[in-house]
């Protein structure tokens, strides 16, 4: 197996995060977005939609988008449980994987693609779509300082693969795209700062 991979882009990061936590060694493959190569005719025929990360199978199977990815890797490799053993804990983390999703990283990609000066040359922005998504992230903290408030990960006591996507995402809204979460956010401050000291953070 082979993963393409992008250093400096969330979606590879969070597979990157939950392989270490999981101790999961694949060859990284460099694809520099910068220079579009995940446009190539050759990249394109691994994936269609020209995003990153993809696992290669030895067979020549590609499979794309980063949580199907982990899916997979956690098939082959079950221990230590990223997605949960009993039914109520792989339907929590499925929860928490669908609310940071839908409500912080679409948001999220929402302000980083209309109000960031790397992507104007990329589509025609809209401000007013970035700053109505910039409330939508600021929303989003606030749920998840509430849920931090009785749990020691995002989706219960246990560290899964909901914290790699969350720290991924979280790590890229508060660095590049400038969208930073308030101190008086408590929870999820302590949570950040502990997750960001896992050995699996630097992955």
């Amino acid at each position: 197996m082979k993963l393409y991979d992008y250093k400096a882009a969330p979606n590879p990061r969070r597979v990157r995060i939950y392989m270490a936590e999981k101790g999961i060694d694949i060859p990284l493959i460099p694809v520099d977005i910068m220079k579009r190569e995940q446009k190539s005719p050759d990249f394109l025929a691994k994936n269609p939609l020209g995003s990153l990360p993809v696992l290669e199978l030895a067979d020549g199977t590609c499979i794309s988008e980063s949580v199907a990815i982990c899916r997979y890797l956690e098939a082959l490799y079950p221990e230590p449980p990223l997605f949960g053993r009993t039914a109520a804990e792989k339907a929590r983390i499925e929860m928490w994987l669908r609310r940071i999703e839908l409500n912080v990283m679409v948001p999220v990609g929402m302000v980083w693609a209309h109000g960031h000066p790397l992507t104007a040359s990329l589509l025609k922005q809209i401000p007013e779509a970035a700053e109505q998504n910039r409330k939508r992230v600021h929303l989003a903290y606030k749920l998840l300082n509430e849920q931090l408030s009785g749990a020691a990960f995002i989706a219960g006591p246990d560290y899964t693969v909901a914290d790699a996507v969350l720290l991924a995402t979280l790590d890229f809204a508060n660095g590049l795209v400038g969208v930073p979460y308030e101190s008086c956010l408590t929870h999820l401050k302590r949570w950040h700062g502990e997750v960001l000291a896992r050995p699996s953070a630097a992955a």
